[in-house]
């Protein structure tokens, strides 16, 4: 179980840092096309990118895609909160329901997840006795 919760962490940290990518994309879209600081901030992106796609697929190996892609859904949140620090966008009560949704979600898929596991797992453990 700790090794489960370890892994969990790690993906979380991964999607803050893949939702960093959104900054570094909103920052440079603020910077002429191929000028030096949108050369800077969209290589950014590509490197937060390809640190994503690898880190992603370590994370697989420990945990079921089912809950690693419904965790995806956090970045919605992590979106808000840049959007409020980095960019100063107001977060009004349709986003805050917004993200309550995904939240709820991903609880919904992760519980549900883990329950199949366990009805999969009891199941194995009656065929082997």
């Amino acid at each position: 179980m700790k090794e489960k919760i370890k892994w969990f962490v790690i993906l979380h940290i991964i999607i803050l840092i893949y939702s960093l990518s959104g900054i570094s994309s909103k920052t440079a879209a603020s910077y002429d096309f191929l000028s030096l600081q949108w050369i800077i901030f969209y290589g950014l992106v590509v490197c937060i990118l390809g640190f994503y796609a690898i880190a992603w697929q370590q994370v697989l190996k420990h945990l079921p895609l089912i809950t690693t892609y419904a965790n995806k859904a956090v970045t919605t949140i992590w979106g808000l909160i840049w959007g409020l620090l980095v960019f100063g966008e107001a977060i009004t009560p349709q986003k805050v329901i917004g993200a309550a949704v995904v939240i709820f979600g991903v609880y919904l898929v992760v519980s549900g997840d883990e329950e199949v596991n366990s009805k999969k797992n009891d199941e194995e453990v009656k065929e082997n006795d």
